[in-house]
């Protein structure tokens, strides 16, 4: 029979060794196209930590109109309304949006524009806060025209994906 205390040894060193291998993670890639605005891939190694927000609406331009037409603006306004609020959550996680590997958009079409999604206004909220001098790093993306949303103002709502090495 083997010598019990050599195998307690051996599980403790398997065991550090492979602490070791997860302590530090190797950093997530982004894989882009030159010029594009969204990252073809994002590969997360193992040993990062994944980070899922729910999908979040943007806020009302007034807190006390929350019914007019108008009430949370057009697309674009809504979409910067979401990163903001999102750039601040991924702060209380101890992310940044860099972290960010993937969005999923949902856009209503817009009655301002024959019931069309308005990608360019989201696009544009989009650039402030991804492919930045300050923050370069792309997700991936995708982005679909829906039916409608909790509120019939409301034009977009846009969850994530977070990836961080512990």
């Amino acid at each position: 029979m083997a010598n019990p205390s050599a195998f307690r040894l051996s599980l403790a060193g398997i065991a550090a060794a492979l602490l070791s291998t997860t302590a530090h993670a190797a950093p997530v890639e982004h894989k882009q196209a030159p010029g594009a605005m969204i990252a073809s891939a994002a590969v997360v190694p193992p040993g990062n930590t994944l980070y899922f927000l729910s999908g979040a609406t943007g806020s009302p331009i007034d807190p006390k109109d929350m019914e007019s037409p108008d009430a949370f603006g057009d697309t674009e306004a809504q979409a910067l309304s979401i990163f903001t609020k999102m750039k601040a959550q991924l702060a209380d996680l101890g992310l940044t949006m860099g972290d960010v590997v993937k969005l999923t958009v949902f856009l209503v079409g817009d009655p301002k524009l024959g019931g069309k999604m308005d990608r360019d206004g989201m696009t544009r909220a989009y650039k402030k806060f991804f492919g930045t001098a300050d923050q370069p790093n792309l997700p991936t993306r995708s982005a679909f025209q829906i039916a409608g949303l909790a509120r019939p103002q409301q034009l977009i709502e846009i969850e994530a994906i977070a990836a961080k090495g512990n």
